[in-house]
């Protein structure tokens, strides 16, 4: 909008991304808290007259920080969960993890589960057939409008460190997440917290399962084809985007142009970074504890 833009130009193609986690009722509440802060925000903010700009468009994956090495079928059990609530709380995409992604990457028959588990939601339990099937619910209200008050509180906390970035130089965000995690683990080993197969319901040996095993022969392939380009592609030229690139990126114009210059050339992500890592730094942050 400072460029000049319109807000209703943009913001019906904006689009977020959540993580679906294992509290059900709570995340349901989420995804329609972050719905209405935002229909609030365009709004009265940002004043956007388009109604479609009010509509917070969400792409939902499942928690992979929820998946345990333990007994990993129970995997299949979270991850359906997880994805109802997104499906419940209002999502527009969804990925479903496959079972077995805490041990290695996924089997084919893994992905094809966590395939079905989201084709058994759409066609078969009729979570889809009505547009906010829980609200009205006494509980998920409470709980919606409780998280929409406890994220205005931290908007309100960032506000007054400055914005987003001074909040990150002083390490708000990192302290944040270090803390919970911190609680969480520590719920989980004093067994306030049930993870089941994980401090409770353990097997004193488990089966097996069929891991994906990645031929180490890829790897060399991987690299020859990498390399095979940057032989054939224009050396001249792709030092001439990078140059560019190292340009723009010292004053405050927008990146975008230039790095999909460079992308039509075959400039790697990597050359990318490392042009923009000589004009930027690599910023440390300070340890949490």
């Amino acid at each position: 909008m400072e460029r000049g833009l319109d807000v209703d130009d943009f913001a019906p193609r904006l689009s977020f991304f959540f993580n679906a986690h294992l509290d059900f009722f709570e995340e349901i509440a989420k995804y329609r808290a972050a719905r209405r802060i935002w229909a609030t925000q365009l709004r009265e903010k940002y004043g956007a007259k388009n109604p479609r700009s009010w509509l917070m468009r969400f792409h939902t994956q499942t928690a992979g920080v929820s998946l345990t090495a333990q007994q990993p079928e129970v995997n299949l059990i979270r991850t359906a969960i997880e994805a109802l609530a997104a499906v419940l709380g209002g999502t527009q995409s969804l990925h479903t993890n496959s079972f077995d992604e805490a041990l290695a990457l996924p089997t084919e028959n893994a992905v094809r589960l966590a395939l079905r588990t989201q084709q058994v939601i759409a066609h078969e339990v009729g979570a889809v057939n009505t547009i906010d099937p829980l609200g009205g619910s006494y509980y998920v209200e409470h709980l919606t409008a409780e998280l929409e008050r406890q994220a205005y509180e931290y908007f309100e906390r960032i506000e007054k460190l400055g914005g987003v970035v001074p909040a990150i130089e002083e390490n708000f965000f990192q302290r944040e997440i270090a803390e919970a995690s911190y609680r969480y683990q520590s719920e989980v080993e004093a067994k306030q917290r049930i993870i089941v197969g994980v401090n409770r319901y353990q097997l004193d040996e488990e089966e097996p399962i069929e891991i994906l095993r990645i031929d180490p022969a890829l790897e060399p392939q991987q690299i020859e084809r990498v390399q095979a380009v940057r032989a054939r592609r224009d050396s001249a030229a792709v030092e001439q985007a990078l140059a560019e690139l190292k340009r723009v990126a010292e004053g405050d114009a927008n990146l975008m142009e230039p790095i999909m210059d460079a992308s039509r050339l075959y400039v790697t992500m990597g050359e990318m970074c490392d042009a923009l890592r000589d004009v930027w730094g690599t910023w440390r942050e300070t340890p949490v504890f």
